[in-house]
């Protein structure tokens, strides 16, 4: 049984961006992402590269490879056992892109906001 659930962002009209990211990749890359997925919510906060690295505030990156193919999905802990992925792309530089990383935090920003209104009414 796996100690933490991973949970995708959702916009307000209900999308979930990183789970329409994942069904657009190629049958055995989306496979390897789906199983490196599985393995976050087995180890959580344990996890560590070559699988996952903490990008900065927060913002982790998990890191799939699949020949030459390279993902990354973007996530934060809410609490201490929730996952949220936020935004995923194919790598093609040896940064992660600045503006991933803004995404992140802004859908990050929303989530709490939600979150927080949800807990008010």
């Amino acid at each position: 049984m796996n100690q933490f659930e991973v949970n995708f962002y959702r916009e307000k009209d209900g999308s979930k961006p990183v789970g329409v990211f994942i069904r657009s990749l190629p049958t055995k890359l989306r496979a390897k992402v789906v199983a490196d997925l599985n393995l976050l919510e087995e180890y959580g906060f344990l996890a560590r590269e070559p699988l996952s690295k903490h990008l900065e505030d927060g913002i982790f990156e998990l890191r799939t490879k699949e020949g030459n193919s390279i993902v990354r999905i973007l996530y934060f802990f809410d609490r201490e056992k929730i996952i949220i992925a936020t935004n995923g792309f194919v790598k093609k530089t040896q940064k992660t892109p600045k503006s991933e990383i803004i995404l992140a935090k802004k859908c990050r920003t929303n989530y709490y906001l939600w979150k927080e209104r949800q807990q008010n009414e």
